[in-house]
């Protein structure tokens, strides 16, 4: 049961990441790069993501 709910948590992170990529002002070729990095490693991915995945198209840099 452990391993279920561990899956589904990262099922549901994986799922928030590719969608607030792909909303991200990013070029479409690292948009591409971001979704394989995460469907191929799905945890470690994720966790590069947080760190140094691109960042949301409403923010203004000032």
């Amino acid at each position: 049961m452990e391993y279920g709910l561990l899956g589904l948590i990262v099922l549901i992170a994986d799922i928030y990441a590719l969608v607030k990529t792909w909303q991200s002002g990013a070029s479409t070729g690292a948009k591409l790069l971001w979704t394989l990095l995460i469907l191929v490693l799905p945890v470690l991915g994720f966790i590069i993501w947080l760190i140094a995945g691109p960042k949301g198209a409403g923010r203004v840099s000032a």
